[in-house]
């Protein structure tokens, strides 16, 4: 799962449903079932995330869209295991290489002989 954000310090809760390609009330709803996430709030109520909610979100999206874990079961794993932040980026890096060797393939594809 590649998301598509900039480098900032804090991200619109639009921004962070656009990039998971999820409804902006199923990120709250995470934010209330999960103790993991904690958004800043301003004055108004906007929530603005932090890199750091957004390691968390891409740990739940894993465990709920892509493994098919229910919440509870998204909540136990992420309690007891410690290693699923590191699974998802080593996930990360292989998806990387598979694009990129699909590019080098394509490229080669193209070259008349």
């Amino acid at each position: 799962m590649k998301i598509n954000l900039p480098d900032k310090l804090y991200y619109s809760i639009g921004e962070v449903a656009k990039a998971f390609d999820v409804n902006t009330s199923l990120i709250r709803y995470w934010e209330q079932e999960f103790p993991i996430i904690k958004p800043k709030k301003n004055k108004k109520g906007n929530r603005y995330f932090t890199p750091e909610d957004i390691k968390n979100l891409k740990m739940i999206y894993h465990l709920v869209k892509e493994k098919g874990y229910t919440l509870d079961g998204a909540r136990i794993a992420l309690t007891t295991n410690t290693k699923i932040s590191e699974t998802i980026s080593i996930i990360d890096r292989l998806e990387f290489v598979k694009a990129e060797l699909k590019k080098l393939k394509k490229s080669l594809d193209t070259i008349p002989e």
